[in-house]
C-alpha cells in the first residue's frame, strides 16, 4: 500500500503561482508512476501531469508550458509547479500513485481555488 499526503492548494489569483507537494510512505523507487489528476466540480477527474519512475514527464495540453512535475526521491516526495494560473484551473487536486501489481492509490486531494 501507499499512503499519500497532498498539500500547498490554497487560493491565488490569476497569473499567480501555487505549488503542491505529495509526500508518500514509501520510495518512490518502489512506484512505477506518480501523477497530479484534478476535478472540477460538475466535471470529470483529469491527468494534469505525470512522472515515471525514470522521471519521464507528460502533461495536459492545458497546462504545458506553465505546470512543471518534479521529484525528490531522498524526501519521497512528487511536486506540481504550477504558474500562470487561470480560474479555469480551479479545482481539487489530486496525487496519484501506480504500483505494479497492486494498483492506483490517491491522496484526499487539495483545493486550487484561482480567482481574483
Amino acid at each position: 500500500q501507499v499512503q499519500l499526503v497532498e498539500s500547498g492548494g490554497g487560493l491565488v489569483q490569476p497569473g499567480g503561482s501555487l505549488r503542491l507537494s505529495c509526500a508518500a510512505s514509501r520510495s518512490l523507487f518502489s512506484i512505477y508512476a506518480m501523477g497530479w489528476y484534478r476535478q472540477a466540480p460538475g466535471k470529470q477527474r483529469e491527468l494534469v501531469a505525470g512522472i515515471s519512475s525514470g522521471s519521464s514527464t507528460n502533461y495536459a495540453d492545458a497546462v504545458k508550458g506553465r505546470f512543471t512535475i518534479s521529484r525528490d526521491n531522498a524526501k519521497n516526495t512528487v511536486y506540481l509547479q504550477m504558474n500562470s494560473l487561470k480560474p479555469e484551473d480551479t479545482a481539487v487536486y489530486y496525487c496519484n500513485a501506480e504500483v505494479l501489481g497492486a494498483g492506483n492509490y490517491w491522496g484526499q486531494g487539495t483545493q486550487v481555488t484561482i480567482s481574483s
